[in-house]
C-alpha cells in the first residue's frame, strides 16, 4: 500500500494514527515535529503526508510551505485540534489557503481517516 508520513508533537495522535492507517496496510513513518516530518520526507519521499498544524520547531503552515516548495505534487493533509489561541477551523483555513489538500479537526474517527487516504490515494 501507501507510504504515509504522520508529523504531530503528540504522541498520542502519532500512535493512533499509526494502528489506524497500519491496519488498512499502510506503511507509517513518524515525525514528532516539522523539521524532523520535512528531514525524513527528503531521506525518503512519502505517497501521503500528515501533518499537525500546531507544533514546536516549525509548524504545520511551514512544513506544507517547504514541503509544496520540493515537490508541488504532493499531498499534505493538515490537523488541527487548535492551539496558539485560534480555533481548529481557522488553522485548518490557513493549511488549505497554503496547499493541504484536505483537513481533519482533531478528534477525529477512524473512518474519517480513512476516508481522507482513500480519496487521496490510488486504489
Amino acid at each position: 500500500m501507501a507510504r504515509i508520513l504522520v508529523i504531530d508533537d503528540d504522541i498520542g495522535v502519532r500512535a493512533l494514527m499509526r494502528v489506524i492507517l497500519e491496519d488498512a496496510g499502510h506503511v507509517v513513518v513518524e515525525a514528532p515535529n516539522g523539521r524532523l516530518g520535512i528531514k525524513r520526507y527528503r531521506e525518503n519521499p512519502a505517497d501521503l503526508v500528515i501533518t499537525d498544524m500546531v507544533m514546536p520547531e516549525k509548524d504545520g503552515v511551514e512544513v506544507i510551505v517547504e514541503l509544496m516548495e520540493q515537490d508541488t505534487t504532493i499531498k499534505v493533509v493538515a490537523m488541527s485540534g487548535g492551539g496558539r489561541g485560534l480555533e481548529a477551523d481557522y488553522n485548518l483555513g490557513i493549511a488549505k489557503d497554503f496547499g493541504a489538500v484536505r483537513t481533519l479537526a482533531k478528534p477525529f474517527s477512524r473512518q474519517q481517516v480513512l476516508q481522507v487516504v482513500k480519496d487521496l490515494l490510488p486504489p
